[in-house]
């Protein structure tokens, strides 16, 4: 294949992706039809199956590179360590419990907007999604026992990991799934729990 075929094949294959990581975490992935993603791409619905062998390939990929691009702005927090606004972990639940990630879910972690679809679908796309999880837990723990070093063990640093991403992931849910009907309730879910999740 020459090479520029080859690009404009990793190109398209990348817009899919984006398109689908958008619609997905928007929409949930039993609502986005195979046709209006390949619109959303640029692309025709028979191109669909030159990239991917099932929508559950691509849940599975979209759901890792969302991830993917969530863990470097976690890392890239965590290598920035304390600024003027506080600690690593207080700028990250700042950010996680913001109005603006609640307002756009097809955009930031895709956490909380893939949590049900995780559980329904293929072990691919739940390995995909665990592996996501997996990398805020690490990155959690070991803020965690940097912060606290010589004061906690390994294990409760994986315990603090566990119980903070679980307190992120789940307000955001609820945050969400109240806001256009009740919004004081999901600006009080934010509020309540960005001051007290890393209690």
């Amino acid at each position: 294949m020459p090479r520029i075929a080859r690009e404009d094949k990793a190109r398209n294959r990348q817009n899919i992706v984006e398109a689908a990581g958008r619609m997905f975490r928007s929409q949930g992935v039993d609502s986005v039809g195979i046709a209006e993603l390949m619109k959303e791409a640029g692309m025709t619905h028979g191109g669909f199956y030159n990239h991917f062998a099932s929508k559950d390939d691509l849940a599975a990929e979209a759901c890792g590179a969302s991830f993917e691009a969530s863990l470097g702005a976690l890392d890239q927090a965590l290598e920035e360590g304390a600024d003027l606004t506080g600690p690593p972990l207080k700028r990250v639940v700042d950010n996680y419990l913001s109005a603006a990630h609640r307002d756009a879910p097809d955009g930031g972690c895709p956490s909380a907007s893939l949590v049900t679809d995780a559980g329904r679908h293929s072990d691919t796309v739940q390995r995909a999604y665990a592996s996501g999880v997996e990398g805020y837990l690490t990155g959690f723990a070991q803020e965690f026992a940097r912060e606290h070093e010589g004061e906690i063990t390994s294990q409760e640093a994986r315990d603090r990991a566990v119980l903070l991403f679980s307190r992120l992931v789940g307000a955001m849910a609820l945050a969400r799934a109240v806001s256009h009907v009740q919004p004081e309730l999901s600006d009080e879910i934010l509020r309540t729990c960005r001051a007290h999740a890393l209690d």
